[in-house]
């Protein structure tokens, strides 16, 4: 599944759009990129030889890396994306956004351990499954430290938090998960890891480190994740959860890859399954939760997290803050 791309925004807008809204404080070097692209015609008509969701800023530049494009100034990444823009092409064509970050674990966790336990986890979008492990890793929340039953994970997730945080006390229990993807990526392979960290934006080094410790936790025991699309596969995963768990169905970054069409299609799927629901999403991606928001989102770079439905609170994309709404 590709992104959805504003039919209304032209690739030139789409790119100075990421420079101004999502890579600054994140990334100057993407910024950099970005601002540069949406200046320069002929760039432009290159990308625009790619089918239109192709043209997602995320997949162009992680398409770059992949092909061995350095953290660099704009002028230097440009003489370097012309003489390499085919290499660039064809990985672009080849793969998608599958961002994988385990950081987000770090949001969902409050929600997952105030459930009634144990759990049944079902995960839309789950890439290579790093997000469905939130037991495994370990959190800090301000002074409270929590760890896997078995002691600390070499995965310390550590987001900035504010408001009220129903920080919890101990791990949720996890007694089943299974994930839903289109691609799924595999851990056990060398090219998927390798298009995972292509993925992870250059100055990220803490994600990269991360992304390589949460792949050897999963490693020693894969996730199962279906080949499907979650109109069509959720029902039936949700169907195979033990009865004596509850469900839990959560997604991040996932449904923004939904047409405007397939997003209200899930909600109401979703809502008539015999589950919970956590969405970590846009503010304008999952129908109807803005019009809940009680105050205006703060950054529009941020995510906001809700249950069935209902905000409560504003997550940073790769899980590094979590604002609870108070």
């Amino acid at each position: 599944m590709e992104p959805v791309i504003d039919p209304g925004m032209d690739t030139a807008e789409l790119y100075r759009s990421f420079a101004m809204i999502e890579a600054p404080g994140l990334s100057p070097t993407y910024e950099a990129w970005a601002l540069g692209i949406a200046g320069d015609p002929e760039i432009i008509a290159l990308i625009d030889q790619l089918p239109a969701p192709k043209r997602q800023v995320n997949l162009v530049f992680a398409a770059a890396r992949a092909a061995g494009a350095g953290a660099s100034g704009y002028p230097e990444f440009r003489r370097w994306l012309v003489a390499t823009w085919d290499r660039v092409r064809d990985i672009a064509l080849s793969h998608a956004t599958q961002t994988n970050e385990a950081g987000r674990c770090a949001v969902l966790l409050p929600l997952l351990a105030a459930l009634p336990q144990p759990l049944a986890i079902i995960e839309v979008g789950a890439s290579a499954g790093l997000c469905l492990y939130p037991d495994r890793y370990s959190y800090r929340y301000g002074d409270t430290v929590l760890h896997p039953d078995d002691g600390p994970s070499t995965v310390l997730l550590s987001p900035r938090i504010a408001g009220p945080v129903p920080v919890p006390d101990r791990m949720p229990r996890i007694a089943w998960r299974a994930g839903l993807d289109l691609n799924p990526l595999d851990v056990s392979s060398e090219a998927d890891v390798a298009w995972l960290e292509a993925l992870v934006w250059p100055e990220h080094d803490d994600r990269r480190e991360r992304l390589r410790a949460a792949i050897e936790i999963v490693r020693k025991d894969p996730p199962r994740i279906v080949r499907t699309d979650a109109l069509s596969g959720l029902r039936a995963l949700v169907a195979e959860a033990p009865k004596d768990t509850t469900v839990v169905v959560y997604h991040s970054a996932a449904l923004a890859y939904f047409t405007a069409k397939d997003r209200s299609a899930f909600a109401e799927l979703v809502r008539d399954l015999p589950v919970h629901w956590i969405s970590n999403e846009g503010e304008l991606v999952v129908p109807g939760v803005r019009e809940k928001l009680p105050v205006p989102l703060p950054d529009p770079a941020l995510f906001v997290l809700a249950q069935d439905g209902e905000p409560v609170a504003f997550a940073g994309g790769h899980g590094q803050s979590l604002y609870w709404i108070g």
